[in-house]
């Protein structure tokens, strides 16, 4: 399972870039692979970013077949009772990114469940930063405004816990954090935040390390 989704995720991020081959979900994995729902479910929306890059020429003929993988996905692993927030939010972040990026494809999908609660106001920073890098692929164009409209007022809070886990080596909730704070704009400029991410990019060869700061780069970065 991991090598699936480390070998998805790579592919990922080099259509982020704008390199390798025209990217489709379906191609990257197909779809009788028994392993291919839980890596969509795992991935999240990032299984779709690419669609959402300016410029890009979209799904094409793939749109059915990508819409029909993350519908299999939703359905077969949906938050059940007592799931924590992080698996309700990354799983209506697929679904928002499905309705969002495969109009003509997405159908019928499953409702929505209400991850609302009040940990983005209360959690202690310690651990509202490992549950943000946790929800990383939500930080996508126009994905999931209510909740980044309630991280906004933690920006400090999540710099802080950027600076923290950068120490610490911690190289995915750094990446996570990263771009996170790249998306809002009350992140602290004393931060540097840019360069801090080209350093988690370098120290780690995790393929999902690198979709976060791709992604940040590309949606967020200087000049967006």
């Amino acid at each position: 399972m991991r090598a699936v989704v480390a070998d998805a995720a790579s592919e990922i991020a080099l259509a982020l870039r704008g390199e390798g081959d025209p990217y489709a979900l379906s191609r990257i994995l197909r779809h009788q692979e028994a392993l291919a729902p839980a890596a969509v479910r795992v991935l999240g929306a990032d299984v779709l970013a690419p669609y959402a890059v300016e410029g890009h020429p979209g799904p094409d003929g793939a749109g059915s077949a990508d819409a029909a993988m993350v519908r299999e996905a939703l359905t077969a692993f949906p938050p059940g009772d007592g799931a924590s927030a992080v698996s309700a939010w990354n799983w209506r972040g697929l679904l928002e990114a499905s309705r969002a990026l495969l109009p003509a494809h997405a159908g019928r999908l499953p409702s929505a469940p209400d991850p609302a609660d009040d940990w983005p106001a209360t959690d202690p920073w310690p651990r509202l930063s490992h549950r943000v890098s946790q929800l990383a692929s939500l930080a996508l164009p126009g994905l999931a405004p209510d909740l980044t409209e309630r991280l906004a007022a933690r920006a400090d809070d999540l710099a802080r816990g950027f600076v923290r886990a950068v120490r610490r080596r911690d190289w995915p909730q750094s990446a996570g954090l990263g771009r996170w704070l790249a998306r809002l704009p009350q992140t602290p400029p004393t931060l540097g935040l840019q360069s801090g991410l080209l350093f988690v990019r370098q120290m780690s060869e995790d393929p999902r390390v690198a979709v976060h700061v791709t992604a940040a780069q590309t949606f967020f970065g200087p000049g967006r």
